[in-house]
Parts: C-alpha cells; structure tokens; sequence
C-alpha cells in the first residue's frame, strides 16, 4: 500500500497536466509595473501606505533671446530747424551766401576773386576804430592746422585759446589786445569768416553761437565751449568742402 501511494505521488509531480496548470497559474501572476508606474511603498506606523511616484517635471521652455543692446553714439549734427533750407537773405558780404550763417569753400571762393576777408575792431580803451584784413588762404590753414593738431585733446569743448582769443592790438592809445571786434546787432550780418579767420569766435555771445549752429546743422545745447567748438569745426568744413 505505502508503494502504491508513493507511486501514485511520483506521477502526479510528473503529470504533463498539473505542469501546464503551474504555468497558467505563474503567468496570471501580476507583473511587476514599468519603472514609470511604480509605487513605493510608505511605512507610517504599522500599516503600510502607497503613493504613485511623482512624475518628472518638464523641463522649462528656452528663454527669448535678448537682442543686443544698442550703443549710443554720440553725434554732433543734427537736423537744422524747419524753414532752414527755404530762408534766404542778402549776402552781406562778398565771402558769404544766401543761406545765414554759411559761405562757399575755399576752392570757390578763391576762384571768384576774394583773397582776402576785412572786418572792423574797436579798441575798448580809447574807443578808435581799426580796419583788419586776413589773407584768406594762409589764415585757413593756420587755423585748420591748429584744429588737426589738437582735436584729439579737445573732447567736443574750445579750449582757453578759443574761449579767450588773442586781440590786436590799439595802434592809436598802445593797449595790448585792446581791439574788440565789431559784431552785428543783426544776426544775419555777422562777419563769420572774419571771426573764424582770426580766431575770435569766442568773442560771440552764446545766442550768437547758437543762430551760427541752427542754420548750419550743428548742436546748440550746453556750455558756450562746446556750441563754440562745433562753429570752428562747422566752419572748417565749410571751406575744406570741395566743389
């Protein structure tokens, strides 16, 4: 009998039958679930807790791109007022035109005849009156040569030399750089190239400076050294200027 029952024990492990329902029963085990589905398990006192793991956080959108920042430059032309182009007037003077505060190069106005600029002074001590002539061509060039030579070190402002100019002197009562300038009451009759010539631009007021930069473009804010600084280069560049 116990024979028997051995047998009948070998061949039930052995049943071809009882292996396929061990196979059916091992795969209807659930499986475990993906990574991203998980569930860890949370031991909170003695009974245990299951929460979903959290899902990964997106990663965050790209950031605009900046542009660049603009560099400021700093430009000393500007736009002359409105009725700049239509204003005419009479040509005060055989070296100036039409147009206020602007003159022909000095190509033009050697070709035309005019070597020479004259204006008048006024000694401030004894009143005496004295009529001043500059060669216009040797004259340009002292000047030019001193604005290439040292525009480097000016930084957009006349300096003292410019500010404060060297008079003639009175031939009638002797006083050292005695002799003023005349300068128009009227704007439009100021003798600008005479001034420029001999390098009395500073004997100008700040308005004055200022009619000269409106009618030719140039900036007119600031301290008089620098409205002053842009009439010299303004017109410098009106007698360099080529035909």
């Amino acid at each position: 009998m116990e024979g028997e029952a051995a047998a009948s024990r070998h061949a039930d492990e052995l049943d071809p039958l009882a292996l396929t329902l061990g196979s059916i029963y091992a795969a209807a085990a659930p499986a475990s679930p993906p990574r991203a589905t998980q569930r860890r398990r949370l031991n909170k006192g003695s009974a245990p807790i299951y929460a979903a793991a959290a899902p990964a956080s997106p990663p965050p959108p790209p950031l605009p791109p900046v542009a660049p920042r603009a560099v400021r430059r700093r430009a000393n032309r500007v736009n002359p007022r409105a009725d700049a182009g239509d204003l005419l007037v009479q040509a005060p003077f055989p070296w100036a035109t039409e147009r206020p505060a602007q003159h022909g190069t000095l190509q033009s106005l050697l070709r035309r005849g005019v070597t020479s600029v004259e204006g008048q002074a006024r000694c401030k001590r004894c009143g005496a009156r004295k009529g001043i002539a500059y060669d216009l061509e040797s004259k340009f060039r002292e000047v030019r040569e001193y604005i290439v030579a040292n525009r480097h070190a000016m930084y957009d402002r006349a300096p003292k030399t410019w500010e404060f100019p060297a008079l003639p002197d009175c031939d009638a009562c002797g006083h050292k750089g005695a002799m003023w300038p005349e300068i128009a009451a009227d704007k439009h009759e100021i003798n600008w190239l005479f001034l420029f010539l001999g390098q009395m631009l500073g004997c100008c007021t700040l308005e004055q400076l200022k009619y000269f930069c409106m009618n030719n473009g140039r900036h007119r804010t600031g301290a008089k050294n620098r409205v002053l600084y842009y009439a010299y280069i303004e017109m410098s560049n009106q007698l360099l200027s080529f035909d």
